[in-house]
């Protein structure tokens, strides 16, 4: 099966790509933004330089490219990447018919919070308050998506809980950079009372699931654990203080 695969040179589309070349049997194509260096791919695989915010053709798609991160100093780059780029994909894929499925990597942040019980794919985000512009980008992608499977387009929904495991240090794969920041005495604080939740997935498990058939509008959930800053300090020795300064307070912590 010929396949392209977005965001290539990503956390998770890198390994995507070494395990489809792996596997056998799949002509991979990655398609990279030009200008990103592209030399950790397996030789097998075909990279394609383009950008998903303006593209022409493609064959067969796993979707993973996104602006992954906290925060940016222009916002609407989440919306032209996340939201955009996942108009384009789909319209270039409406215009091949050779496409038998689509695969593209939402968020758990897409569904919204579920106030501390386990969710499933029945979950859906209340589209009333967003804690980022991530956050609502890949809430509004994912309407598209969902409106796209409702209409017959073979098209797998993933949401990930927050990806770690080895690779590049890219901003979607940021749990090594808090590690880092943690070890070096650069991250003192916590936002809250330290019971907020967030779930993980190991990225080698997100990959591989997706890769095999099933049915072409399933939404798939992948929490492996969830952590919290009180478990860490129950578990790791984890101390930090609770930040308040522009929520509530002055933030003296910061600067220790």
């Amino acid at each position: 099966m010929k396949v392209l695969v977005t965001g290539a040179t990503g956390f998770m589309g890198g390994r995507l790509c070494a395990a489809l070349a792996t596997a056998g049997g799949h002509g991979v194509r990655a398609f990279v933004l030009r200008g990103l260096d592209a030399s950790g791919l397996p030789p097998a695989v075909e990279v394609a330089y383009g950008d998903v915010t303006d593209m022409e053709s493609l064959i067969a798609v796993f979707h993973t490219a996104a602006a992954v991160e906290p925060w940016r100093a222009d916002p609407s780059v989440f919306h032209t990447v996340n939201v955009g780029g996942l108009k384009n994909v789909l319209k270039a894929a409406q215009r091949t018919p050779t496409v038998k499925k689509i695969v593209y990597t939402s968020s758990y942040l897409a569904i919204g919070p579920t106030d501390g019980y386990v969710a499933d794919e029945t979950q859906m985000h209340r589209g009333k308050a967003f804690c980022t512009e991530y956050e609502k980008s890949k809430f509004l992608a994912d309407r598209i998506a969902l409106q796209a499977a409702a209409e017959g387009v073979p098209i797998t929904l993933v949401y990930p809980g927050v990806m770690y495991g080895a690779g590049e240090l890219t901003t979607g794969n940021f749990v090594p950079h808090l590690l880092i920041e943690r070890f070096n005495g650069r991250l003192p604080c916590h936002i809250g009372d330290g019971n907020d939740m967030q779930s993980f997935s190991h990225v080698d498990d997100v990959f591989s699931l997706p890769a095999s058939p099933g049915n072409p509008h399933i939404s798939v959930i992948l929490h492996q654990w969830a952590y919290s800053c009180d478990k860490a300090k129950r578990e790791l020795g984890l101390q930090s203080k609770k930040l308040n300064g522009r929520f509530g307070g002055d933030a003296p912590v910061a600067e220790e």
